[in-house]
């Protein structure tokens, strides 16, 4: 004898349909608050790194952008932090690293107020 299933597993499953819209809106708004939540990490947490000693801070930026081993035989912490700022502040296209140089340390200065 042939077990039989519930009348419920024989009935036909209906699947709504597929709505990209919905979809697209989520991954929009998961981009969006990602976004919001790096520009807000970067000023409370990442910027104010910088505050102790910020001429310092783009002395070693500097050496990190000019030269090929800025650390040598020194302690390569310092010069690993710097670089961190060429991400949390990108240098802009055609921009002298003087230039650079400059804004980064202004940026600094205004969160560090």
């Amino acid at each position: 004898m042939k077990p039989q299933l519930p009348d419920d597993l024989n009935a036909t499953v209906d699947i709504p349909p597929f709505k990209p819209a919905r979809l697209v809106a989520v991954v929009l708004a998961l981009l969006l608050g990602i976004s919001l939540w790096l520009k807000w990490y970067t000023g409370a947490v990442s910027m104010p790194r910088y505050c102790q000693n910020p001429y310092e801070t783009v002395q070693y930026l500097e050496k990190v952008l000019r030269e090929k081993t800025p650390a040598r035989d020194q302690s390569r912490r310092p010069y690993i932090i710097a670089a961190k700022l060429i991400y949390l502040i990108p240098q802009l296209s055609n921009e002298s690293i003087e230039d650079y140089l400059q804004r980064v340390q202004i940026r600094i200065a205004e969160q560090c107020r």
